[in-house]
């Protein structure tokens, strides 16, 4: 059955017969996230040495963790690279400004408090290192977040961030239907529309990154870009085009952007 099929046999279930394609495709979810593993997984296999830009950036953190490493997790949610890494530093703290994923963290021992990345509750150099992940296209006032993180900062103190990149296509696309408010990654993904912000994409750019950390005290080490074919990988034909876009994507325009800076 081809995923058109699967759209209308999902939506007639559902008793959406005919009707707008949006109202059709919110009836069901076109790729969950775990199909998109298999097919992560199956890239991985084609092509050796390649990482998802997760593991790209989990690397980046643990490169600097050690019993005296005092952490933040900027942006925590409920979860994330800290579950895995937590038991190799000193102390981690983490900060986000939405209170349902504070109170949901699954380290529930894990000291956490409420604030946005502008305005980051610390004292002056607090951490040794702050990391993030699926944040930066968020924020409203990157610069002035980007301050704050230096300010907490020890001298020579990390900043390690991943995020997507706004010159790939896909992130062009999303950036159209800016409209949906978070909606098209549920439909698409099968994901809680509580678990989507709205996308700002204000700082999700090489240059932009490398512009506004300097201005913010932090000198950039590594922005590298991670390709990632999957994420349009809904069934065999649509993954192998994928592969072929790809191969013609510039290395500045593949999807995510992991990057590492310094205070100075």
């Amino acid at each position: 059955m081809d995923t058109a099929s699967v759209v209308s046999h999902g939506a007639k279930r559902r008793g959406v017969k005919d009707g707008p394609l949006l109202l059709r495709l919110a009836a069901m979810p076109f790729l969950p996230l775990e199909k998109q593993e298999v097919y992560r997984r199956r890239y991985a296999a084609e092509h050796p040495g390649w990482q998802p830009a997760s593991h790209v950036y989990r690397d980046r953190v643990a490169a600097h963790l050690g019993p005296s490493v005092r952490m933040l997790d900027l942006g925590c949610g409920r979860g994330g690279v800290v579950e895995e890494l937590y038991e190799r530093a000193g102390r981690v703290i983490g900060v986000d400004a939405d209170w349902p994923s504070l109170a949901e963290h699954r380290l529930i021992f894990l000291p956490r408090a409420a604030a946005r990345a502008e305005a980051l509750p610390f004292p002056d150099g607090s951490f040794d290192l702050v990391f993030c992940s699926w944040v930066l296209e968020h924020l409203p006032d990157p610069e002035r977040a980007f301050r704050e993180v230096a300010r907490v900062l020890v001298y020579g103190g990390r900043f390690v961030f991943l995020t997507p990149n706004v010159r790939h296509p896909l992130l062009a696309l999303n950036r159209l239907l800016r409209w949906t408010r978070g909606r098209a990654v549920r439909w698409l993904y099968g994901r809680a529309e509580a678990d989507t912000f709205p996308a700002l994409y204000r700082v999700n750019t090489i240059p932009d990154l490398t512009v506004l950390l300097r201005a913010a005290g932090l000198e950039p080490l590594a922005i590298i870009p991670v390709g990632d074919p999957t994420y349009l990988a809904f069934n065999e034909v649509l993954y192998r085009l994928s592969l072929w876009v790809e191969r013609w994507i510039p290395p500045s325009a593949r999807v995510h952007l992991v990057g590492e800076a310094r205070k100075l």
